[in-house]
């Protein structure tokens, strides 16, 4: 399948670095592969991975006066893709910006960027450079050893905000090839939220009504049910104020544990879903069963779960 293939990353910026990098580290359990400082020696970017990541990184924490999302990047399969899906950005009428491997930062590769219709700023990322996962290639364990915190395995999906999600929506469809697997229609026939997707899950990505650029969450992968446990256990140890959950979602039909960094960006655990093939037909949730569909056990969305970061 050429083109898209996943989400690639997520650069969050953070106004305290060091205590972003504590928590991602040691409650979250990602694993640091670089850092880069200004010429006084402060950090100002550090660069994060799951464990079972071979990729250089998914996480870049960037040091900033507010919080929120800087930019995120989706892997492509081959280097003709940025080509062809540039090409097709700037037919929609955006500007692309073209960078060579290391022009981005420590193990970036070849990036097309551009400014999506939604405010967010996307690279398409091919040949980043290839890490590892702390696994030999030859009989390896389950795991490595001493794994800190939640520790989940990879990236998952990421949950944006913008004015126009009926648009953005048809920007993802027909400029990016992804697939609308949900979505939850207003009383008017406008779309509230959507979730598309490349990988066959049920969303690589998701939009929902509210602010031009918005940020509502990146997700993480784990297993199963019993890691959205653990992972409130170690949230509670550390302190970290739970949003929501863990708890199940109508919408994908997945479970999720949402979570605040020390700057206030929200983060998830997630698990469950099912495979979505190409022709298969999306789900549609009306406005009245958007609590459901968001929250099942809790039939309805709080206020809070609403806040966006930009």
């Amino acid at each position: 399948m050429s083109g898209i293939l996943r989400l690639s990353h997520a650069v969050i910026r953070v106004p305290d670095l060091e205590l972003a990098h504590a928590y991602y580290t040691e409650v979250v359990g990602l694993i640091e592969t670089a850092r880069i400082a200004d010429g006084d020696g402060s950090v100002e970017r550090v660069y994060l991975k799951a464990w079972d990541e071979h990729q250089h990184h998914s996480i870049v924490l960037q040091q900033a006066a507010t919080y929120g999302l800087d930019s995120l990047g989706f892997k492509v399969e081959n280097l003709q893709d940025l080509d062809r899906l540039g090409e097709a950005a700037a037919a929609a009428g955006l500007e692309i910006e073209r960078f060579d491997p290391g022009a981005l930062g420590p193990g970036s590769g070849h990036v097309a960027r551009f400014t999506a219709p939604s405010g967010h700023v996307i690279d398409l990322v091919w040949g980043m450079a290839q890490v590892g996962n702390g696994l030999p290639l030859n009989n390896p364990p389950p795991a490595p050893d001493q794994l800190k915190g939640i520790h989940p395995p990879r990236i998952d999906h990421i949950f944006l905000m913008c004015e126009d999600v009926d648009g953005i929506t048809a920007f993802f469809q027909e400029v990016l090839g992804f697939r609308l697997t949900e979505q939850i229609m207003a009383d008017d026939g406008h779309q509230l939220v959507t979730f598309l997707e490349r990988t066959h899950t049920p969303h690589d990505i998701a939009f929902i009504t509210g602010p031009n650029g918005g940020f509502h969450h990146v997700a993480f992968w784990v297993d199963e049910w019993s890691d959205l446990r653990r992972a409130a256990d170690t949230c509670a140890y550390h302190g970290v104020h739970i949003d929501a959950g863990p708890t199940r979602h109508g919408a994908t039909r997945g479970c999720g544990l949402y979570f605040f960094d020390p700057a206030g960006n929200r983060n998830e655990v997630y698990t469950g879903g099912y495979w979505f093939d190409p022709d298969d037909e999306p789900t549609t949730w009306t406005e009245a069963e958007m609590g459901r569909a968001i929250f099942t056990y809790e039939g309805q969305v709080k206020p809070s779960f609403m806040t966006v970061h930009s």
